[in-house]
């Protein structure tokens, strides 16, 4: 039987020529893990006489990962950016998101770092950090 737990689910990422080795994400934030976006699988036209066409279109897949201030994962994105300014160059990833309560994995393929903030913000405490990669495909497989 599933649950809707999230804290046992484990993310590892891969990026071939910096990290070979999957790295598996720590430190997420209090009550975000990570976010995805939808994604729009068909593009309608409607005619002038009224009839809606469609056809199906590829689309990049959007995740934010959101990490604690402090999660000994930042330095995974840090690295990955400063090596792709330092290249002028970008570098590609790799994903795998189990979620145990579901029964289910997702395989994340060609991902592209594409936006972090330099910094944390500061408050009372130092907040959150969002790291945000745009995939080609993710597919979801049973575990």
């Amino acid at each position: 039987m599933s649950t809707l737990t999230a804290a046992n689910a484990v993310i590892t990422l891969a990026v071939p020529n910096l990290f070979p080795t999957p790295v598996q994400l720590q430190g997420f934030a209090t009550d975000n893990i990570y976010d995805m976006d939808s994604v729009d699988q068909v593009e309608t036209a409607m005619g002038v006489d009224g009839i809606l066409s469609g056809g199906f279109v590829y689309n990049p897949i959007n995740q934010t990962f959101v990490l604690q201030a402090d999660s000994p994962s930042i330095a995974f994105f840090e690295t990955w950016a400063a090596t792709q300014v330092q290249a002028k160059d970008v570098y590609t990833g790799n994903g795998s998101t189990t979620l145990p309560s579901l029964g289910r994995s997702y395989i994340s393929t060609k991902g592209f770092l594409v936006s972090l903030p330099p910094m944390p913000a500061a408050a009372k405490i130092l907040q959150p950090r969002r790291f945000a990669i745009r995939w080609q495909s993710v597919q979801g497989v049973p575990n």
